[in-house]
């Protein structure tokens, strides 16, 4: 094959060390790199780049000719495409995974490039190419497996028994092919019983304010930066997930994240569960002694009985999301049910009946200590230290895990969603689960996280941070 050769640097480039303007017709991206287009999102060769330069010195690289391995992919196509219709349906691919694979193979299988001529990586096992690596794509998913056995000598539980195992995968649209086409490829062509991947969820960009994340420009939040902003891990756990671009892209602001924070979270979510919590944790006369009442008429209360029915739904709509991996869907469900709680506290007026109606009221402050119960474990796989914060105040659970089990599920459907909790079981101490995020810390954030790295370092040492 040819490959691009820069004399400058004496070595052959590696695809993310070409820049140059992609060939696609329509895209105009004159900042595609040499293995894929970032813009239109297809694969390429450095060779097919128009106008390509080196991205270390900028010189314009020549073209060399060099002897490489290569995954013969159109012999595998009557494989691969059966295993693309049955698993596509079968997985609940989401629809931008089935979109890119497809345009895939209407563009052709041809030959696939698995190794490149570089100094790092993975050497090739083989006389002709010892002087050689395997090309990153071919290379990292086999690393699944590799890790899982650097694991257990039993890794073959995991990887070598499909009719057991379900594989589920999770990524950025740009890393689709190299998954439902490149690796799925490889594994089918041993003749072996791989445990292929069976679901995938595929999100679209993320974008920063008003441009891009760029890592190089110090420009967005990433992993060490949001651990020193001091917002808990919860916090943004809930505002990337709710904010997870399923469908479309999706945007990154810091009053966005501030709004959800403090309308959503706050006001919200914890102002349920702390308005319940607190008022069943007061002394006899006032509330309960933190003592969950008993409450054996709830079936006959109209109030309670609507609440527990508009429930069941909703745990039936979020037990099917979940399922099909729409995780931002199932969030919105989740919060859909602290909404229901508000709304029902205030239209039951609890405080009114303590005096008017115990009956009323016990069943009330039952009902809703359940559905607190129910949001613990339903935000567990998005706001795993906030389901165990809730399940300590609650004293039901010390475990940071927590498995909504059948028998939940069942209860929740049934419609008799206070029988979630036990009555006469003592809570624990109720504290405020989440503080405000103020303008001021979100103008900081906005500015320090704007400008590049060395910007960023300059003026954390020029204002002692």
């Amino acid at each position: 094959m040819q490959q691009l050769y820069c004399e400058s640097c004496q070595r052959f480039l590696a695809d993310r060390f070409v820049v140059g303007s992609c060939p696609t017709e329509g895209c105009y991206n004159d900042f595609a790199r040499g293995d894929q287009c970032e813009k239109c999102g297809k694969l390429l060769n450095s060779t097919d780049l128009v106008d390509p330069k080196c991205k270390v010195c900028g010189v314009t690289p020549c073209v060399r000719d060099t002897d490489h391995l290569f995954l013969e992919l159109p012999q595998l196509r009557e494989k691969l495409e059966k295993y693309i219709d049955e698993t596509s349906v079968a997985g609940s691919w989401s629809q931008n995974a089935i979109h890119i694979t497809d345009s895939w193979l209407k563009e052709g299988l041809k030959p696939r490039c698995i190794t490149r001529d570089l100094k790092w990586g993975v050497p090739v096992p083989h006389e002709k190419y010892k002087d050689k690596v395997f090309y990153v794509w071919f290379d990292a998913p086999i690393g699944y497996i590799s890790i899982t056995a650097c694991y257990t000598p039993e890794w073959e539980k995991w990887w070598k028994n499909p009719e057991n195992v379900e594989l589920y995968q999770f990524m950025g649209k740009d890393n689709v092919p190299f998954h439902t086409v490149m690796f799925p490829s490889a594994l089918l062509g041993t003749g072996e019983n791989w445990t292929l991947m069976k679901t995938i969820s595929v999100t679209e960009y993320l974008k920063y304010e008003s441009g891009k994340f760029s890592k190089t420009r110090g420009i967005g939040v990433f992993g060490n930066d949001a651990k020193a902003t001091n917002i808990p891990a919860d916090v943004w756990r809930y505002y990337l997930l709710s904010n997870r671009p399923e469908a479309s892209d999706a945007v990154f602001t810091w009053t966005d994240l501030q709004a959800k924070f403090n309308n959503e979270l706050i006001n919200n979510l914890g102002n349920f569960v702390n308005r319940v919590l607190s008022f069943i944790a007061k002394p006899e006369g006032a509330g309960y002694s933190s003592i969950i009442p008993d409450a054996p008429n709830a079936d006959s209360h109209p109030l309670s009985q609507s609440l527990a029915e508009t429930v069941g739904k909703l745990v039936e709509q979020y037990i099917d999301a979940m399922d099909k991996v729409k995780l931002k869907q199932g969030l919105k469900i989740a919060m859909a049910i602290s909404s229901e709680g508000n709304a029902y506290l205030q239209e039951s007026q609890f405080w009114k009946l303590y005096k008017q109606d115990a009956a009323s009221c016990a069943i009330v402050m039952k009902t809703s200590a359940a559905l607190v119960y129910l949001l613990a474990c339903l935000l567990e796989p998005f706001m795993l230290s906030f389901s165990k914060d809730v399940l300590q105040q609650l004293n039901l659970c010390t475990k940071a895990q927590i498995s909504f089990c059948d028998e939940k599920r069942e209860i929740a459907k049934a419609n008799r969603t206070w029988d979630l909790v036990p009555a006469n079981h003592k809570i624990g101490k109720p504290v405020p689960l989440f503080k405000a995020l103020d303008n001021d810390a979100v103008a900081r954030f906005r500015e320090v996280f704007a400008g590049s790295q060395a910007e960023r370092n300059a003026r954390y040492i020029t204002e002692g941070c």
